[in-house]
């Protein structure tokens, strides 16, 4: 590990003692406790911390980006960011998530935003308005920050990516198969989906993600097109209006600009509205829930044309799913554990539309435009050796589908332990009958489940987490890797948060050493997450 404020853990307890493995991983934390604690009153050495990504020497920015937490808001982000050069403050307006939806990380975005190779604010996914907003903002400094000060052009931003293997240059799969994961009785309706890859030969190591382009929902485009109070063959540019809503822009949260274009074409309180819409504000309360055909809606008596409604909508993007298999156990396919997203606003139900395009608009057969976003720091370790620690509920489980299965294909000794959790044992259990032959052939060491809707208690895997942490404790004191893959703003942090308790009582160090200590898993590539 390298983080010198919390040196890793030396076995002090040699193997041959009469000690249970727990106990001895307790006796190894406590003396290493003592040790650091010691190694706090000498003096500090001088070997300068390792840079984060993105960071550019000479420019005034010491490479740190203590903003690079997803679970943080945008405003408590840019305060941390504040005083920092331009790029870097770029960097704090993303998502933090580095999930490669917008074919950087977060730090390259920034990178290329600020030396102008990238002229797009909006490729931010899981930043949404908010981010294009401060991007937006950011990049009105741009005239201000002095030449010397630019940062040295990230691979990803200047080295044209292969065929298939970028955002910009995808190319052709084949829809092979779908199967529901829930059973009946669920309140969720997952699916595990495969797409062959033969014909365009893309590869991919697990822990890498999938990307697919979706097109809109044909009766949402035709709500759209009747609120719009236009003709579907109405030509923008060299296509329809309705071909250019299908599969060209998106129809999701109504863009800033849509908004403007609004105030153009409205009067007095309208206007005022619409202006303190297009400004982020939200003076009816109803802001977070205006789509784009919900926007026509609220404006009805303002009609743009058609080809103005066009240029102030966002681009359809495309959506990443976490790779579900290994290409040595299902050469030529790809497996994707993706949840249909639906829910209700007002009387209106709304559609996730790349989750619905999979599994309710695909039918087999159906070739579709995709790609592979390589991983960023999210993959198993080089050693087959380690043991490692996969958290994962409901679809974050995917990739962990995909690490035991490339275990199995190569014959990795390493220890497996995985931590699984959803609503109801009896409906949602993905991958039961897989993962249990697993536990019957010793490839899945452990496996521990969290039902957060059979019991009047709800279980979450953070405390299946805690009820264990004698042996959580005791695989991380013998250097095993762990994984997080799921929702970034509750479930990811909880983990980390039960992870640092697991550490303080049984490493026997302080709250302050513990979270240091996590940080040092993080910055050796012991603990990585694949969040969203």
């Amino acid at each position: 590990m390298t983080d010198q404020a919390q040196p890793p853990l030396v076995e002090l307890i040699p193997a041959t003692a009469p000690f249970t493995p727990a106990q001895r991983a307790w006796l190894n934390g406590f003396f290493n406790g003592l040790m650091s604690a010691e190694a706090k009153a000498a003096p500090n050495s001088t070997a300068p911390a390792a840079p984060t990504p993105g960071a550019a020497p000479g420019d005034g920015d010491d490479g740190e980006a203590p903003w690079h937490d997803q679970t943080l808001r945008l405003d408590d982000r840019m305060k941390l960011a504040q005083g920092r050069p331009l790029r870097r403050r770029m960097m704090a307006a993303m998502a933090q998530q580095d999930c490669g939806q917008c074919g950087y990380n977060c730090a390259d975005y920034a990178d290329a935003l600020f030396l102008k190779k990238e002229g797009r604010l909006n490729l931010c996914v899981p930043g949404g308005k908010e981010t294009a907003r401060a991007l937006k903002t950011l990049y009105g400094e741009m005239g201000a920050v002095p030449a010397a000060a630019a940062a040295p052009a990230s691979a990803a931003a200047t080295e044209p990516a292969a065929p298939g293997y970028s955002r910009d240059n995808p190319v052709e799969s084949t829809l092979l198969a779908r199967r529901r994961l829930n059973k009946p009785g669920s309140e969720k309706d997952t699916w595990h989906v495969e797409f062959d890859l033969g014909e365009n030969g893309l590869v991919y190591a697990p822990g890498d993600s999938f990307g697919v382009y979706p097109t809109n929902d044909p009766s949402l485009v035709a709500s759209v097109i009747a609120a719009l109070g236009a003709a579907p063959e109405t030509p923008v540019g060299d296509k329809t209006l309705a071909e250019t809503l299908a599969a060209s822009v998106s129809l999701g949260t109504a863009p800033d600009a849509l908004f403007q274009l609004f105030s153009y074409l409205a009067g007095g309180k309208t206007r005022q509205k619409a202006l303190m819409l297009a400004k982020g504000e939200d003076p009816d309360g109803d802001a977070a829930s205006l789509d784009v055909l919900a926007a026509l809606e609220k404006f009805a008596a303002c009609r743009p044309s058609a080809e103005a409604f066009i240029e102030a909508l966002e681009p359809l993007q495309p959506r990443l799913y976490s790779i579900a298999s290994s290409l040595k156990t299902e050469p030529g396919k790809v497996a994707l554990t993706i949840d249909a997203v639906r829910y209700r606003v007002g009387a209106r139900e709304r559609l996730g539309v790349a989750s619905t395009f999979c599994i309710d608009r695909l039918a087999p057969g159906a070739r579709l435009r995709t790609y592979v976003q390589k991983a960023h720091g999210f993959g198993l370790p080089a050693d087959p050796a380690v043991p490692i620690i996969m958290i994962g509920p409901g679809t974050g489980v995917a990739p962990f589908r995909a690490f035991l299965h490339e275990r199995k294909a190569t014959g990795a000794g390493g220890r497996n332990w995985l931590f699984f959790g959803h609503q109801h044992r009896a409906f949602d259990f993905f991958y039961e009958e897989e993962f249990a032959a697993m536990q019957a052939a010793g490839l899945l060491t452990r496996l521990t489940l969290a039902w957060s809707r059979d019991d009047t208690a709800k279980i979450y895997v953070q405390d299946r987490m805690r009820e264990v942490r004698q042996d959580l404790w005791a695989w991380i004191a013998e250097g095993a890797h762990i994984y997080v893959c799921g929702d970034a703003k509750r479930m990811a942090k909880d983990v980390e948060n039960a992870l640092v308790e697991i550490v303080a009582a049984c490493g026997m160090r302080s709250a302050n050493e513990a979270v240091a200590f996590v940080a040092g898993l993080k910055k050796s590539g012991r603990y990585q997450a694949d969040v969203y």
